[in-house]
């Protein structure tokens, strides 16, 4: 309900619509600019995710490569780029964890998810 009996100004509601919408595009460009790191193996290898999730770069320390055990190196890069992806989730709930309270904020409205 709107306090004080009044109706909703659509125009103002559609304003702060819109306005959410140009932040949440800004923060997710933002996201995709962002690099991540993830390391595994006391930093044998390194991985870099952007903040949406893309991975972008992967380092492998020679010391980490034995052709008798790739499955121990197989481990370590899922390690290491399950732990950059996980410092991207963080930073998603960083940027947009703010942005999506605001579209549940409750407009009033019945129906609509703002």
């Amino acid at each position: 309900m709107i306090p004080g009996g009044g109706q909703p100004n659509m125009q103002q509601l559609l304003q702060q619509a819109q306005k959410m919408q140009q932040d949440l595009a800004a923060a997710q460009e933002e996201l995709a600019r962002t690099p991540v790191e993830g390391t595994s193996g006391g930093g044998l290898v390194k991985a870099t995710v952007t903040g949406a999730g893309e991975l972008q770069a992967l380092v492998i320390d020679p010391k980490a490569v034995d052709p008798e055990d790739t499955e121990t190196l197989a481990d370590l890069i899922l390690a290491a780029v399950r732990d950059a992806n996980g410092a991207a989730q963080q930073l998603q709930q960083e940027k947009l964890g703010p942005l999506a309270q605001g579209l549940g904020g409750g407009s009033g409205i019945p129906g609509l998810p703002f």
